[in-house]
């Protein structure tokens, strides 16, 4: 399949072209998207009282990673939500592991 290429002001002015919000194939982009991998893992297995652990830790390391991409974004609503993600999830993990 042939890439069709553009005119940057076609690009610019264009309604019809997609462009997306933000820049691909920078560090950003790979944490991002690995971190959207590593939390859709943690959602397979959510419902599975078996790997409530592995839960846990997918969803902790996919947090943290998202909570990385926000700081590298300076998204402030981003970083709230992961933010306080990562300290629920962590602080439910060490209860579970206590119990």
């Amino acid at each position: 399949m042939k890439k069709i290429e553009f005119d940057p002001k076609e690009l610019k002015n264009s309604k019809r072209i997609f462009k997306s919000a933000t820049p691909k194939y920078t560090l950003d982009w790979y944490v991002k998207w690995t971190a959207s991998v590593v939390l859709l893992s943690a959602f397979t297995v959510r419902g599975i009282p078996e790997y409530s652990f592995y839960d846990a830790i997918l969803s902790i390391l996919g947090l943290a990673l998202w909570l990385w991409v926000s700081i590298l974004w300076k998204d402030r609503a981003l970083m709230l939500l992961n933010g306080v993600g990562l300290i629920l999830v962590t602080r439910n993990l060490i209860m579970s592991l206590l119990v």
